[in-house]
């Protein structure tokens, strides 16, 4: 035990050098973030191609979103992520991508509104700045990074670190065999989330029903624009 202790005083890191880089990924993207308006953050696949009916309707709901006033926030990559800065810049809105330093599948995509393109070293910065500046969350299908996304904006809303806003799952084929798992295992079998948890998500199946939720929450709910 000694000697495992001794090996371990001696290890020298830089681990604390690295706040000052995180630092700088906070201060930088939330001076640039502050004043870009309401906007709403899309979350789907890096891998979905351009004739998935998917990327389509990414496209569409972005271009919708901006139409009635929201840009539009991505990671910044390919697939969905390009799907809806497509379309935000296709409906004359703020096209934003919050792109990521990885060894592969990312590389920002040409929908970005220059400005609004923003590099990250941290997935943790990277997810902070999503959710201070979103007004809303619009997910389609995607895989672990997807889910990461969906469960981060969900607690906390549910444990009111945010204000409430609207969650929205598109394409229920993908997503009703998870939310089913939700509502009969999590909170019907273990009592591990109560009931009202589940009006956090709503699943729709296209641009107009996701539009047109997110539309009707701020109907009820204040709208708190990070400018």
């Amino acid at each position: 035990m000694n000697a495992i202790r001794k090996d371990w005083t001696e290890i020298k890191t830089n681990d604390s050098w690295a706040i000052f880089k995180i630092m700088s990924e906070f201060v930088e993207g939330y001076e640039r973030m502050a004043r870009i308006g309401p906007c709403i953050s899309i979350f789907g696949s890096a891998r979905t191609k351009p004739e998935n009916k998917y990327y389509e309707l990414a496209v569409e709901i972005a271009d919708k979103l901006a139409q009635v006033g929201y840009g539009t926030i991505t990671g910044g990559g390919p697939g969905i992520m390009e799907a809806a800065n497509k379309g935000a810049q296709q409906g004359q809105g703020i096209s934003v991508g919050l792109n990521i330093d990885l060894p592969f599948e990312q590389n920002h995509n040409p929908y970005i509104d220059q400005e609004h393109n923003l590099e990250f070293d941290y997935f943790f910065v990277r997810k902070v700045v999503f959710v201070k500046y979103s007004q809303g969350f619009v997910i389609l299908p995607g895989g672990f990074g997807t889910l990461d996304e969906l469960f981060e904006a969900l607690t906390l809303i549910q444990t009111k670190k945010i204000n409430k806003r609207p969650v929205v799952l598109v394409g229920s084929e993908y997503w009703s065999g998870l939310v089913d798992w939700i509502k009969q295992t999590m909170l019907n079998a273990e009592n591990n989330i109560n009931e009202k948890d589940m009006e956090l998500l709503k699943i729709v199946d296209t641009a107009d029903e996701a539009v047109q939720h997110i539309e009707e929450f701020y109907r009820t709910n204040e709208l708190t624009p990070n400018f």
